[in-house]
C-alpha cells in the first residue's frame, strides 16, 4: 500500500512539474495554424512561439503575430518567447538572443518583411545584399508598436 502511495506522490510531482515546462513544442508547418491570424503555419523561416510560465504554447506564422498578440494580451504571463531564424529554418531561438531585419526585398508572410537571425553578424550579410534596417528585440517592439 505504502508503494502505491509512493508511485502516485511521484506521478502527482512528475505531471506538476512537466505542467510548467517553458520549452518550445515543434511547429508543424502545413497543419499548425497561427494563433493570432488564424492562418496555417507554411514558412519554416518566420514561425515563432510564445510559451507562458504554465507551459502553454502558442504557435504564429510569423513574429508581427505574436508581437500583435503579446500587444492585444497585456496580462501574459510568459516565460519564454522563440522565433525561426534565416539560417536554419525550423529552429527556434530566444527572440531576445536574435537579431531582426527588415527589409522589403526579403518577404515574411504577414507583409511586415521581418526576419530573424541568429546573430548580428549575418543579419548584416543579408542586409548587404538586400537592404533594410536591423533591430534587436526590444528596439523591434518600439517600432512595430508605433505603427
Amino acid at each position: 500500500m505504502k508503494n502505491l502511495h509512493n508511485i502516485a506522490v511521484g506521478i502527482l510531482v512528475f505531471l506538476l512539474m512537466s505542467a510548467c515546462n517553458t520549452n518550445p513544442k515543434p511547429i508543424d508547418y502545413g497543419n499548425d495554424g497561427c494563433h493570432f491570424c488564424k492562418m496555417t503555419i507554411v514558412d519554416k523561416i518566420h514561425g515563432s512561439e510564445l510559451i507562458t510560465d504554465k507551459g502553454k504554447v502558442f504557435k504564429f506564422d510569423a513574429t508581427e503575430c505574436m508581437l500583435n498578440y503579446m500587444a492585444e494580451t497585456k496580462d501574459l504571463q510568459i516565460g519564454n518567447i522563440l522565433t525561426n531564424y534565416y539560417e536554419a529554418p525550423t529552429e527556434l531561438i530566444k527572440t531576445q538572443e536574435a537579431t531582426f531585419l527588415i527589409s522589403e526585398n526579403l518577404p515574411s508572410p504577414m507583409g511586415a518583411y521581418l526576419t530573424a537571425f541568429e546573430n548580428t553578424a549575418n543579419a548584416e550579410k543579408v542586409q548587404a545584399e538586400k537592404g533594410g534596417k536591423l533591430y534587436n528585440w526590444e528596439a523591434l517592439k518600439a517600432h512595430l508598436h508605433k505603427k
